[in-house]
Formats: C-alpha cells, sequence, structure tokens
C-alpha cells in the first residue's frame, strides 16, 4: 500500500482505491457490486450519510481495507461489532473470503438485512447476528473489528465477550482517540499499538491485545 499522504488528497473513486490497496478483477468487481446496492439502499434506509457516500470508495472501502494488512496471517475467525452497512466486516469479509470466517454484529434488522443481500449477491458465506452485542453468547474469535460503534471504553465491554488467548483487537478512532484511551486506561489494561490512517489525518487505528479488567 501507498503511504497515508498519497491518498489522502486523492479523487474517491475506483481508480484511487485501486491505486492504493491493489486488488485483483474479480475483488474490485465484488466492491463495485457492493457499493452499487449501498447506493441503491440508501436512496430508501439512509444507511451512511449523504456525505459519506459521495465518497464511499475513500471513506467507507479504503477505511475498511487498511485493516487488511494487520489481520495476523494465522487469523481464521472475525467478528465486527456494530458492522451497521458493513464497514469495516463485510469488506474484510470479501476481502480475506479465502481465509477468514466473519461474523456481524448488528442491532438494527434493516441493516442486517442489506448486509445479507450484499452477501448473497457476492456468493459470500457470513454470519450475521441481528441483535445487541452485549446479548450474544461469549465466543473467542482471533481479530475483533469496530468502526464508530461506541466509546473505547464501552467497545472494549463489548470486545472482551469475544477475546481469546491470542485475539487482535483493530478499532478504526477519530479525532477523540486520546481522551477515549484515557478513559479506557481506568477500567482495561492492553498492549497497545497505534496506525495513522490511511484515509484521514485527524484518525487512528488501534491494535489491541492482552485486553482485560483492570
Amino acid at each position: 500500500m501507498k503511504p497515508p499522504d498519497a491518498v489522502a488528497d486523492s479523487v474517491p473513486d475506483v481508480a484511487a482505491f485501486q491505486a492504493a490497496f491493489p486488488v485483483s478483477r474479480e475483488t474490485l468487481a465484488g466492491l463495485e457490486t457492493y457499493v452499487g446496492l449501498l447506493r441503491d439502499w440508501n436512496a430508501k434506509h439512509n444507511l451512511v450519510s449523504a456525505a459519506s457516500l459521495a465518497a464511499v470508495w475513500h471513506r467507507h472501502i479504503l477505511d475498511s481495507a487498511q485493516l487488511l494488512p494487520l489481520i495476523p496471517a494465522s487469523a481464521t475467525t472475525l467478528a465486527d461489532l456494530g458492522s451497521g452497512a458493513g464497514f469495516p466486516g463485510l469488506v474484510l469479509a470479501w476481502l480475506a473470503r479465502d481465509r477468514l470466517r466473519v461474523s456481524l454484529y448488528e442491532s438494527t434488522a434493516k441493516k442486517c438485512r442489506f448486509l445479507g443481500e450484499v452477501a448473497e449477491k457476492l456468493g459470500l458465506t457470513v454470519d450475521i447476528r441481528n441483535g445487541r452485542i452485549e446479548d450474544a453468547p461469549r465466543r473467542a474469535f482471533d481479530v475483533v473489528t469496530a468502526r464508530a460503534c461506541a466509546p473505547l471504553d464501552r467497545l472494549l465491554a463489548y470486545a472482551h465477550r469475544s477475546q481469546g488467548a491470542g485475539t487482535v483487537n483493530l478499532f478504526l478512532k477519530g479525532q477523540n482517540v486520546e481522551g477515549e484511551l484515557t478513559a479506557a486506561y481506568k477500567i482495561w489494561r492492553m498492549i497497545l499499538q497505534k496506525h495513522q490512517s490511511l484515509t484521514d489525518p485527524a484518525a487512528t487505528v488501534l491494535e489491541i491485545r492482552g485486553l482485560a479488567r483492570v
């Protein structure tokens, strides 16, 4: 992948995504199908904001795809918390369809229907869980992801239900990340690594391991 400054000011379209994150023709075609369905659904159901949809390849597709290199090669299971319209979980499920079994946790029924339609059109097997994250059975995953799900202290409580011995948590966070970390450290112990976001100079990807309550 190119460094963050190589894509920050680019036109948010298919070509810019492909330049920043090269994928096969088959993979790109699937993402284009996904984006087309999102545009159709969003006209009626408002799954994402109109402003972000105008920059969908940058704001949603690349933003999700940037997590892929951080997923360990040995990982086989991934849980996406608060999947919404599938970012980042459904994008990652498609990009890593040959090696990852992905579970999407989403409480809003219409968003789950959208996720199901995208998966069906792509011929992609995913586990869509319609319900509150805190009510889901405890189950260990190799990777846990989330974007715009909850403040970090609460998000870690959700993610704690999905931790195994070597679970890696990958969370996309905005400009308030330091304040969220300060609050989270009062409750949680963690091994933390920060990564600069490829899509927003004010955003950060948090890579968290060894999650445990203080």
